[in-house]
């Protein structure tokens, strides 16, 4: 990894760890109606009692409401601030950076929703392999991507995919991919959605 990519992803790890409480204020509610559907597609493909592996929890809602469904979730997050917020409500939480940290494994299903956006483009497809790894055969990966081109420089390095340039990276990582969705969110941000499982 270039010391750029490594700078890049320390600055916007650093950022979160200031903004964290007011992110956790701006999301704190259980997810969406869209996103409950996408996360029961998550979890009916890991099964009950299945093993998920969340990057990036921030706060920690989604982990709660997919626990509410029958997996264990083990939280994870590369801001130590997420994970004191989580541990405040009796929540716990793993330190683990998705570019330099074995994501041990096998997992039922890997969530990562709002976390690739901030991994530079020159390293998906590593990342995305190391995620396919970490899969057991017939395993699922759930991601949400900034719809758009180019990346967002600043404190909070944000990159954008197209829907079929990052289905592209996907399957070049040996996952297939099931369905995709699209959405607008906060800030008129549009969003993809993709739920992919790995070949059994």
């Amino acid at each position: 990894m270039s010391s750029e990519a490594l700078a890049k992803s320390r600055q916007t790890i650093s950022s979160y760890e200031d903004y964290a409480e007011r992110y956790d204020t701006i999301v704190r509610h259980v997810p969406n109606e869209s996103g409950q559907a996408s996360l029961k597609r998550l979890v009916a493909l890991a099964g009950k009692g299945g093993r998920i592996l969340e990057v990036g929890s921030g706060a920690g809602y989604d982990a709660d409401f997919l626990e509410s469904l029958g997996v264990t979730v083990r939280r994870t997050d590369a801001t130590k601030r997420f994970l004191e917020l989580q541990a405040a409500r009796g929540k716990q939480g793993e330190l683990l950076d998705l570019l330099i940290d074995d994501l041990g494994g096998p997992y039922d299903a890997v969530l990562a929703l709002a976390v690739l956006i901030h991994v530079p483009r020159d390293q998906t497809d590593q990342v995305l392999a190391k995620i396919e790894g970490s899969l057991r055969p017939g395993g699922a990966f759930l991601a949400s991507m900034r719809n758009g081109d180019g990346e967002t420089e600043g404190n909070c390095h944000t990159v954008l995919w197209r829907r079929d340039d990052f289905a592209s990276r996907l399957e070049g990582a040996g996952l297939v991919l099931l369905r995709d969705d699209f959405n607008v969110g906060r800030n008129s941000e549009e969003w993809n959605t993709f739920l992919a499982v790995k070949p059994a």
